[in-house]
């Protein structure tokens, strides 16, 4: 079968994309001309995206797009946010020691902070080499890309909204997309305004600290650049020592927004329209708030043993500590959805502590939230569906459907979480391999961890790895080759697969 697209339309509406998004470099530029810093950096990315998007925007005069087309314009807009937001860092690091003065490298953190994924090239000590600006335009890219890029394209822009539903189903996280309003326009600015919400909700709070004297080191700055990294799940830090370099009071206060991020966001429209019961009702959320309540606990228990060195950053010392328990919680509430935070570095943990954080990572976050990996409510109906199997093994004449929440889940729906999930895993370890094999031909060490936790990390946007790639190290030393496959696998990973891969199976024919 073979399937007509019209490109120029999809890349006619990408233009539309690239064009406003260069509009949010007025952050960063605002921040540079503060701080004297970066200034002409800023000025210039501005004017180069400008003149790309509508360079773009002009192949076509009335796009109008299908569901191909769709597909098109969303794997398009998130490779080319990532291409606008690499512009800063390479103009930056021109004529510097930064790393980032290497497209490769700049593309990778940039691809990184739209896809929320948080895993670095830059180190644990030039972090904090870089301009507030940058630093800020780091941060932003991951609350831009958490809600998702199109989806707040199509809360503000009327010619995405016609075909709203087609693209929002394509890049929003999870198996379904939840209808919040009878338009699809005012469903995604009811989204990103409770999604708004949170993060200004945590700005104050984590400012309102560092006005009491609690959190000295949390100054108006630190607030909202970690409120722009919290609620998308990203992780990126202007802090060399991630979340360790706060006091313990202002990681208590990260760990419930964390679990907030990885939470549907739909729930809390309809806790807000008066539906009281619409979490405890969720046997999605329900799950989910349980999966994370148990980790924490099995974690405790293997710290209280003595699983990490006390003397290492945010280490935990032995026994049932307030330290112990925040370190477990903090932890499992940053990698269960995603978001890479890190008050310890876990990398140093012994293997049962890890092998938690590992489970912890394959769980993911909710449908519909802004947390990655494989999604609570998959691993719900592959259960379900294994149930059911062997239940009709023992019993051939009996019909049973899978139910969620009292609801018959849909046949097509089944087959296509089945197909997901086992696209995932295969994806994950044939990039593990070739990360390793690649690593070997260059002569850089990677244990079979380290490996396995890089492929894990970029595909499941979750940031950080074991070994060298733990929350205080770094992805710099893998070769051009290995960066660019783990670019494909955040890029992919973010739009969950099945839309990019889709593009690539049948043949595509011009409609012209």
């Amino acid at each position: 079968m073979t399937f007509y697209l019209d490109w120029r339309a999809s890349v006619s509406l990408l233009g539309t994309v690239v064009k406003y998004l260069a509009l949010t470099m007025l952050v960063p530029l605002t921040v540079a001309v503060v701080y004297g810093d970066d200034i002409w950096v800023f000025a210039a990315s501005l004017v180069i995206a400008l003149v790309v998007g509508v360079a773009l925007e002009r192949l076509d005069d009335e796009p109008d797009i299908g569901p191909t087309e769709a597909l098109l314009l969303v794997s398009l807009a998130w490779f080319g946010a990532a291409a606008v937001g690499a512009i800063p860092y390479i103009l930056a690091g021109y004529g510097t020691e930064s790393t980032l003065a290497y497209p490769i490298n700049a593309l990778f953190e940039a691809m990184s902070g739209f896809t929320t994924t948080g895993a670095t090239v830059l180190g644990s000590i030039s972090v904090e080499d870089h301009s507030h600006a940058i630093m800020l335009w780091r941060q932003l890219t991951q609350w831009l890309g958490g809600m998702g890029i199109i989806v707040l394209m199509i809360a503000i822009l009327p010619e995405l909204a016609v075909n709203g539903a087609e693209l929002m189903q394509s890049e929003a996280p999870g198996p379904e997309l939840q209808k919040l309003t009878p338009r699809i326009a005012e469903t995604a600015r009811a989204l990103w305004l409770i999604y708004f919400g949170f993060t200004i909700l945590l700005i104050v709070i984590l400012y309102g600290l560092h006005l009491t004297g609690m959190a000295p080191k949390m100054n108006l700055y630190n607030a909202i650049a970690h409120g722009f990294s919290t609620l998308p799940t990203g992780g990126f830090s202007t802090k060399a020592d991630s979340i360790a370099a706060f006091s313990g009071i202002v990681q208590w206060v990260f760990i419930p927004f964390m679990v907030i991020a990885g939470v549907n966001f739909a729930l809390f429209w309809q806790v807000l329209h008066g539906e009281w019961r619409a979490l405890v009702d969720n046997p999605e959320f329900r799950t989910y708030a349980g999966a994370i309540a148990v980790l924490i606990a099995v974690l405790s228990f293997v710290l209280v043993r003595g699983a990490a060195p006390p003397l290492e950053i945010g280490g935990v010392t032995t026994g049932l500590t307030e330290n112990t328990i925040r370190q477990a919680a903090f932890q499992i509430g940053s990698l269960m959805n995603s978001t890479g935070y890190a008050t310890a570095d876990f990398a140093q943990w012994d293997p049962h502590a890890q092998l938690v954080l590992v489970f912890a990572m394959f769980i993911g976050g909710s449908a519909g939230s802004t947390g990655g990996g494989i999604k609570v409510i998959r691993w719900l109906v592959v259960i379900k569906s294994l149930r059911r199997e062997l239940y009709t093994t023992l019993h051939p004449s009996a019909v049973e459907p899978v139910r969620l929440g009292g609801r018959i889940v849909d046949e097509d729906a089944i087959r296509g979480i089945v197909v997901f999930t086992m696209l995932y895993i295969l994806l994950f370890f044939i990039a593990a391999l070739f990360l390793s094999l690649d690593s070997a031909r260059i002569g850089y060490e990677l244990s079979v961890l380290e490996a396995l936790s890089a492929s894990l990390a970029t595909l499941g946007n979750i940031g950080p790895g074991f070994g060298s790639l733990g929350p205080f190290g770094s992805y710099l030393d893998f070769s051009p080759i290995s960066k660019s496959v783990m670019i494909f696998l955040m890029w992919i990973g973010r739009l969950e697969i099945v839309p990019v891969l889709a593009l690539f199976v049948g043949g595509l024919e011009d409609r012209d």
